[in-house]
């Protein structure tokens, strides 16, 4: 279930980007990557936003996918408390001869002890006269600072990737939808004593909470270690899946993996509708909405 990715660090001096999920771990820094699709330079391409944070600074990359698939266009900014004149500004780059500008405004961005900044800021991508891609409230001044207009086509959320570290509790706040409400999830493992074991072994527990309420309670994790459960937030499904083997069999930085997966009423009717008129033996796809949440607990003793 593990998936490899990119995860561009919080930037090092000459703004190098680490790729590499060791250079993360061994700084414990927060990463949020939010990806998008949208058309872009003549086609529909992916938009990553990286936000990431740890002592020092606070980093921004935005990267746009390449022909060959990777993240190809790449414009990153560090935001050091003592940089105040970064904290609004400009850069661009070429995308298949076109160009392509980044704009931001985070004087008054607040943050609230979060990686992604909550309110009073914008970063906006911007080609062809056209804003592509717009993220933050103060919308109208990134209009009227780019002087651009609003694309034609909204761009859509894929997928949102936060990096968490911990000893044993994990918790974030999260959106399912891009226009929904923030959730609050929080992932504990807990280490009890097996009783029925007469050589004492602990019996791993695994609690998921969303809101404050339990929605996935696993027992015997050390045989439960990948699994999946599907949860009900707000009256939508969301499909819970989870990997924590390097948890409970590693050693050093452990990664666990779980994946939130939203289910439309919509999609959950058609997918129906179309298993009831399929022929036996034919397979159909359906049900599930095209956006997940992947969540990265990293164990640090």
């Amino acid at each position: 279930m593990h998936e490899s990715i990119g995860i561009p660090a919080c930037f090092s001096s000459g703004e190098r980007t680490v790729d590499d999920q060791a250079a993360v771990t061994r700084s414990s820094q927060s990463v949020f990557m939010s990806v998008y699709r949208t058309k872009i330079a003549g086609q529909c391409r992916l938009i990553t936003i990286t936000w990431c944070k740890d002592l020092l600074l606070h980093g921004l990359s935005v990267s746009v996918e390449g022909p060959d698939g990777d993240n190809h266009y790449q414009s990153k900014v560090e935001l050091k408390p003592w940089y105040f004149w970064r904290k609004q500004g400009s850069k661009h780059f070429t995308v298949d001869g076109k160009t392509v500008d980044v704009v931001w405004d985070l004087k008054a961005a607040k943050f609230n002890g979060e990686t992604e900044p909550q309110s009073d800021y914008y970063v906006a991508v911007v080609c062809e006269e056209e804003i592509v891609l717009l993220l933050g409230d103060l919308k109208k001044d990134a209009y009227r600072k780019t002087g651009s207009r609003p694309a034609l086509i909204e761009p859509n959320l894929v997928s949102r990737k936060e990096h968490l570290f911990g000893k044993k509790r994990f918790s974030t706040r999260a959106k399912f939808h891009e226009k929904g409400d923030s959730h609050e999830i929080t992932i504990e493992c807990n280490n009890g004593l097996n009783k029925s074991s007469s050589s004492g072994e602990f019996d791993h527990e695994m609690e998921i909470r969303i809101d404050g309420r339990l929605v996935n309670h696993v027992k015997h994790l050390q045989w439960k270690f990948r699994g999946n459960e599907s949860v009900y937030v707000n009256k939508t499904r969301v499909e819970v899946y989870w990997d924590v083997h390097d948890w409970l069999f590693s050693s050093g930085p452990r990664q666990g993996l779980f994946i939130f997966k939203p289910i439309s009423s919509s999609t959950i009717m058609l997918s129906t509708q179309i298993a009831a008129d399929s022929t036996p033996g034919e397979d159909y796809s359906g049900g599930s909405s095209k956006f997940c949440l992947f969540l990265y607990a990293w164990k640090v003793e």
